[in-house]
C-alpha cells in the first residue's frame, strides 16, 4: 500500500499542485472580503462611527483638492476673470430678488382685499351669500340625495343645540393645530388666548426702504392682553457679501424684531410661578421662595434672541433663530396665503406628499429624559420645534 501511495503522490502533476494552491488562495481571499464586507456592515451600522466619519467628510467639503495650485500662471490669471464675471453674475441675481420682492408687494395688494374678505367672514363681520358658499365637490366626494339630506339634518341639529354659532369658531387656533411646525409651539395655556385671534396679514417695507416684511396678528378684546395686534418683523438683505459674493443664494433675513406685550395681571402665559425650598447652611432652618421662571409657550415667538452687531451668535441662540426664520418665512409664503386649506387639512395632505417615507421610525434613545418643566433651571428656549429645512433665507447672518 506504500508503494501504491508513492506511486500515486509520484504521478501527480505538479502543475496541478499550482492548481490547488491557487485555490485555496483564492478561497481565503473570498473569506477575508467577506469578513471585510461584515465589518463594514457593522461599522455603518453605529452611530458613532456614523457621526464621526460625516464630521471628516463635512471637514473635506471645500478643501482644495491640489489642482487648482498645479495649474500654469497664465491659466489662474484667466480663472480670476472667471471669478469676477461670476461676482458680477451675483449683483445681478440680486437685483433680481428685488424686483422679485417688488412683484410680491405688487401682488400682496391685489391679495388683500381677499384675505380681508376671509377675515371678515371669520370673524363674522360678513355673511357669505348662498352663491359664494355654493362649492363643487369633486366626483369622488358626490353623495347620494339620501345622504345628502342626512347630512343635512344632522348640520341643522348641530346648529339648533348651539347659541347662534357666528363666522369660523378657531379658525386660526385649528390652522396652528394642524401645521407641525407650529404645533410643536403651542402649549395648553396657549390655545385659550389664540381663541381671539381673527386675522395673520403680512406687509411688505415701503418702495425704496431696506426689504422686509412684517407678520400681523390681529386679536379681539380679551382677558389675556391689551394689545390689538401683536407683530413680528424680518429684516432681509439682497446683495451679495463682499468679503464672501460666492456664498449669495437669494434674499437672507438678517434679524427679526418682536413686540412687547401688554399682559393682564396674572395672565403672561411665558412665565411661571414657582416655590422652591431653601435651607439655611449655619442654622438649618427652612423656608419656601418664590420664584417667577420662563415657561414654554407660542408668545414666546414675540421675544427673540437679539443679533448682535458683530453677527456672531452662541450655538443655542443661533439654532432658536434659525428656527424663528424659518417659522416667520413659513407663515408668509404657506399659512397666510393658504390658511383654509390648513384649516381644512388639504394643504397638510399636500405637504405630506412632498416627502418620501422611508420606512423607519425614530424610537426616542432609552434613558432618554424629558425636561421638566418644575425644574427652575428649565430653559425653554432650549426645546425648539423640529421641522423640515429646505427655506432660502433661513439662515443666520454670520459675519
Amino acid at each position: 500500500m506504500a508503494d501504491i501511495d508513492n506511486k500515486d503522490q509520484a504521478e501527480i502533476d505538479p502543475a496541478d499542485m499550482e492548481d490547488v494552491e491557487e485555490v485555496e488562495e483564492e478561497e481565503t481571499a473570498e473569506d477575508e472580503q467577506s469578513k471585510a464586507r461584515q465589518l463594514t456592515v457593522q461599522m455603518m451600522q453605529n452611530p458613532h462611527i456614523l457621526a464621526a466619519l460625516q464630521e471628516r467628510l463635512d471637514g473635506l467639503t471645500g478643501s482644495p483638492s491640489g489642482y487648482m495650485e498645479s495649474l500654469p500662471k497664465v491659466i489662474k490669471r484667466r480663472v480670476n476673470a472667471l471669478r469676477n464675471l461670476q461676482v458680477k453674475c451675483a449683483h445681478i441675481e440680486a437685483k433680481f430678488y428685488e424686483e422679485v420682492h417688488e412683484l410680491e408687494r405688487k401682488y400682496g395688494a391685489l391679495y388683500q382685499p381677499l384675505f380681508d374678505k376671509r377675515s371678515d367672514v371669520v370673524k363674522a363681520a360678513y355673511e357669505p351669500t348662498d352663491e359664494e358658499c355654493e362649492w363643487k365637490a369633486d366626483e369622488e366626494e358626490e353623495l347620494t340625495d339620501e345622504m345628502k339630506e342626512k347630512a343635512k339634518l344632522e348640520e341643522e341639529k348641530k346648529d339648533e343645540e348651539k347659541e347662534d354659532p357666528k363666522g369660523i369658531p378657531e379658525f386660526w387656533l385649528t390652522v396652528f393645530k394642524n401645521v407641525d411646525l407650529l404645533s410643536d409651539m403651542l402649549q395648553e395655556h396657549d390655545e385659550p388666548i389664540l381663541v381671539h385671534l381673527q386675522d395673520i396679514k403680512v406687509k411688505f417695507s415701503d418702495p425704496g426702504q431696506p426689504m422686509s416684511f412684517t407678520l400681523e396678528f390681529h386679536f379681539e378684546p380679551n382677558e389675556f392682553f391689551t394689545n390689538t395686534v401683536l407683530t413680528k418683523t424680518y429684516k432681509m438683505r439682497s446683495e451679495p457679501d463682499e468679503n464672501d459674493p460666492f456664498s449669495f443664494d437669494g434674499p437672507e433675513i438678517m434679524c427679526c424684531t418682536g413686540c412687547t406685550i401688554d399682559w393682564m395681571k396674572s395672565k403672561n402665559v411665558t412665565l411661571k410661578t414657582i416655590k422652591k425650598k431653601q435651607k439655611h447652611k449655619g442654622r438649618g432652618t427652612v423656608r419656601t421662595v418664590t420664584k417667577t421662571v420662563p415657561t414654554d409657550s407660542f408668545f414666546n415667538f414675540f421675544t427673540p434672541p437679539e443679533v448682535p452687531e458683530n453677527g456672531e451668535l452662541d450655538e443655542d441662540p443661533e439654532a432658536i433663530l434659525a428656527a424663528d426664520f424659518e417659522i416667520g418665512h413659513f407663515i408668509r409664503e404657506r399659512i397666510v396665503p393658504r390658511a383654509v386649506l390648513y384649516f381644512t387639512g388639504e394643504a397638510v395632505e399636500d405637504d405630506d406628499d412632498d416627502y418620501d417615507e422611508e420606512g423607519e421610525e425614530a424610537d426616542d434613545e432609552e434613558g432618554e429624559e424629558e425636561a421638566d418643566e418644575n425644574d427652575p433651571d428649565y430653559d425653554p428656549k432650549k426645546m425648539l420645534p423640529s421641522f423640515q429645512s429646505g427655506c432660502c433665507m433661513s439662515s443666520v447672518k454670520q459675519t
